[in-house]
């Protein structure tokens, strides 16, 4: 069995980020779309927790026309790295951010007529012209204009000579569902707000909707750009299986032993002796717990991967640390390598599995990677 290399840095914990895997599945996703469409790598949180610098990058050596965000610090942060590429604050822009959004360069989403004063002041001040989409809400029911407001809005940001105005969105809210009926909803309102902005002089270059779920789903017009998320980590947005694009994993979330005790039968381990030893027992202790991002509610029902086997989380997760029951894998040593997203030999554990047991989505877990977690970024 091949062992995995030395613990990265010494670390306690580690995130290896396959970067090869990550442009492997945009390009898989691509080629699923017409000629000509660009592309969107969406990198909010952190790009999912995968590191959005190193992943910024990456996707954009590989042709990626776009990054989008979720905040105005996320965008700072990619331009403080150096990134010079087209960026996007995908949510709201809030008044205390804007003379940095617009000085960077960086586009923000409008919502309203208040949103779009605001910038315009700021872009007059600085002496630039700021670019901004418009996020309309068919659906979704957060952000975005209203469809009857999309017009005078749309005409707001056009006539600004302060702004420019160079894109038009709206967001899916059930892309993924088996039940496609909301999605068809949301795109036929879309472009009836499409067809009057047309109808006015008003339509931008760009024009977007489409999430990886909805590439992957039944709907076969994505606009003239496409915002691939989860999608691009080989996350499983609900609707991969049966799409015949094969996209792959791109983050292993590994720690190591760090102490081994045995117990005998009828031994309480952790907080609140949730668990209980039924046998003589080899428990190993691991420096990874809910801090940094192991959730708490995976302690008696997850297992992990220890020399290529899977041995089971026993009691509670706690803040620092985890306890796995290694007894029926032979030879486990302080210092070995523990896989608890990823492979190890012929086994694996994905995301998915770990969000069906929190009843959450796969996002979420990979999101919620603290920063004592170290990314070492690969491929």
């Amino acid at each position: 069995m091949d062992r995995h290399p030395a613990v990265p840095y010494g670390a306690r914990a580690w995130a290896e980020v396959d970067l090869g895997a990550a442009a492997d599945n945009v390009r898989a996703l691509r080629d699923r779309l017409p000629g000509g469409t660009k592309v969107m790598a969406v990198l909010k949180a952190d790009a999912y927790g995968h590191g959005a610098v190193a992943a910024a990058r990456r996707l954009l050596s590989e042709g990626v026309d776009m990054v989008g965000v979720g905040d105005s610090s996320e965008a700072i942060e990619l331009r403080e790295a150096g990134v010079t590429a087209p960026l996007l604050v995908l949510g709201a822009v809030v008044p205390g951010e804007v003379e940095k959004v617009v000085a960077y360069g960086v586009a923000a989403s409008v919502h309203s007529h208040s949103r779009v004063d605001l910038l315009a002041r700021a872009a007059e001040a600085l002496g630039k012209r700021a670019p901004v989409h418009l996020k309309v809400d068919t659906g979704m029911g957060r952000l975005g204009a209203l469809p009857g407001t999309a017009v005078p809005l749309a005409r707001a940001l056009a006539e600004n000579p302060h702004l420019s105005f160079e894109g038009v969105a709206t967001h899916y809210a059930s892309a993924a569902s088996p039940v496609p009926f909301q999605t068809s909803s949301q795109f036929d309102g879309f472009r009836r707000v499409l067809d009057d902005l047309r109808r006015e002089g008003l339509l931008p270059p760009l024009v977007h909707a489409s999430s990886t779920a909805a590439v992957l789903g039944t709907l076969r017009e994505h606009f003239s750009m496409v915002r691939l998320g989860g999608g691009i980590w080989g996350i499983d947005p609900g609707n991969l299986e049966g799409s015949g694009i094969p996209l792959r994993p791109a983050l292993s979330l590994r720690t190591q032993v760090i102490f081994l005790k045995d117990f005998p039968a009828g031994s309480p381990i952790g907080y609140h002796r949730l668990f209980e030893t039924a046998r003589p027992s080899r428990v190993a202790t691991l420096p990874i717990g809910y801090n940094d991002g192991y959730a708490w509610g995976l302690g008696n029902r997850a297992s992990v991967l220890v020399r290529g086997r899977r041995a089971p989380v026993v009691g509670a997760v706690s803040m620092d640390y985890t306890t796995v029951d290694v007894t029926a894998v032979p030879g486990v040593e302080v210092g070995d390598v523990v896989t608890l997203v990823g492979p190890d030999g012929d086994e694996e554990v994905r995301v998915e599995e770990l969000a069906r047991l929190l009843r959450t989505t796969p996002y979420e877990i990979t999101c919620r990677l603290g920063r004592r977690v170290v990314r070492v970024h690969t491929g």
